[in-house]
């Protein structure tokens, strides 16, 4: 009868080699605002929450993170703990009736302590219960264990599922979204296929420039002490809604971290839609646009030196930051209506047609003509600027007899 001879590569070896090699990929550099906007945010040790649907990269992002930054990556899953896993479980000393009850870390911290440095994941907040979530309270904010304080070269973050998609999900309690960063992770289309392709991009994190730091400071406080004495009611707004408790609100915790957030990312020179992140996952959208609102119009010139010398200006590119100069040069000459005043603003007006968008001068123009006293002269730059504001009005004269005959 014959005998079979066992094959001395099993398929498992075999299958290993495929692995092996559908595991080889390749990177290219490529520039992602969400994860520099995290490393900003990990960097200002403050504790950050990734949102995002399953499985769109939160947990790669942080193994990348981490490895960025040399730090070992701790994960512990939220929602299959105990609230004793975060308070400290209690043990029987050698003397409780003097000495008390301590309450025992449980051994993840116990070895982020022996590390000194790290980088704690909190996975799966949305599905830990009530419960769970008050016990992270102190952990989240003060970085205590029971007993045990984290050293300060650990960092925590954390990552989410809305609540339409956790598995048996919660929304988060006030207190514990107002001490967390928020930022919406999301992913990208060409990033996704370029990586099953074989490459993907890796990530070029900010970089802080020390010699910045006493200006990026400076800066921050200024900016935000800046809003929040023009609008006192922004200090703190917990919002009405069970779900936007669960995210980003404004209030004095979350507007001292934003300070911090915007010193980091100056001196960074991270660009305004990564700080636009920073600033909307930390006092909300509502807020977070009146403040970078109110940070562009902190960088505006002087009206009254773009008057001093109308040939030298340099206008901003935006046109809704050009806009807003001209109609302060017009309200400058409102309030001291002088002929020299006057007929700087029509200079600069000329010079706001020529290097932009003509219907930007519209507005300003109507009401600096209204300013003229019977005794001035119409000076000739004018004349450049009637036949663009001749054609902007009658655009808009045009579109609005289209809307009217739609309404029709």
């Amino acid at each position: 009868m014959p005998t079979c001879t066992p094959n001395r590569t099993s398929q498992l070896d075999i299958a290993g080699d495929l692995l092996t090699l559908l595991g080889e990929v390749t990177t290219e550099p490529r520039p992602n605002l969400q994860l520099e906007a995290l490393t900003l945010a990990v960097a200002a040790d403050l504790p950050v929450l990734l949102w995002g649907e399953p499985g769109i990269g939160k947990t790669a992002a942080l193994t990348q993170l981490a490895h960025s930054l040399d730090l070992p990556l701790t994960t512990v899953i939220a929602s299959v703990h105990e609230p004793s896993d975060f308070s400290g479980l209690p043990i029987i000393g050698d003397d409780p009736a003097t000495q008390g009850v301590p309450m025992a870390p449980p051994d993840w911290a116990v070895r982020l302590v022996h590390e000194g440095r790290g980088l704690l994941f909190l996975d799966e907040l949305s599905t830990a219960p009530p419960a769970v979530q008050a016990a992270l309270l102190r952990l989240v904010l003060e970085r205590r264990i029971g007993s045990l304080r984290l050293p300060a070269g650990v960092r925590i973050v954390a990552a989410a599922n809305p609540r339409s998609s956790a598995a048996d999900g919660w929304e988060l309690s006030p207190p514990l979204a107002n001490r967390f960063v928020h930022l919406q992770w999301f992913h990208e289309h060409d990033v996704v296929v370029r990586g099953l392709g074989g490459t993907w991009p890796v990530a070029t994190l900010p970089t802080l420039d020390p010699e910045m730091f006493p200006d990026a400071v400076a800066f921050a406080r200024r900016a935000v002490c800046g809003l929040l004495a023009a609008r006192p009611k922004l200090v703190h707004q917990l919002p009405s809604t069970e779900a936007r408790r669960g995210g980003a609100w404004p209030s004095p915790r979350s507007w001292e971290m934003t300070v911090r957030l915007i010193a980091f990312a100056t001196a960074a020179g991270s660009c305004r839609d990564v700080l636009s992140l920073l600033v909307r996952g930390t006092v909300g959208d509502g807020p977070g646009f009146e403040l970078l609102t109110s940070i562009d119009h902190m960088d505006l010139p002087d009206p009254e030196r773009l008057l001093a010398d109308p040939a030298a200006a340099v206008l901003p590119e935006r046109g809704d930051l050009r806009q807003a100069v001209l109609d302060a040069v017009v309200a400058a000459v409102r309030q001291r209506p002088e002929r020299s005043r006057w007929d700087a603003a029509w200079t600069l007006l000329v010079n706001a047609a020529e290097t932009g968008a003509p219907d930007l001068v519209v507005v300003p123009a109507t009401t600096l003509a209204t300013l003229r006293r019977d005794d001035w002269d119409v000076p000739a730059s004018i004349e450049r600027l009637t036949g663009m504001v001749a054609v902007s009005q009658g655009a808009d004269r045009a579109a609005a007899r289209v809307a009217a005959r739609v309404a029709r």
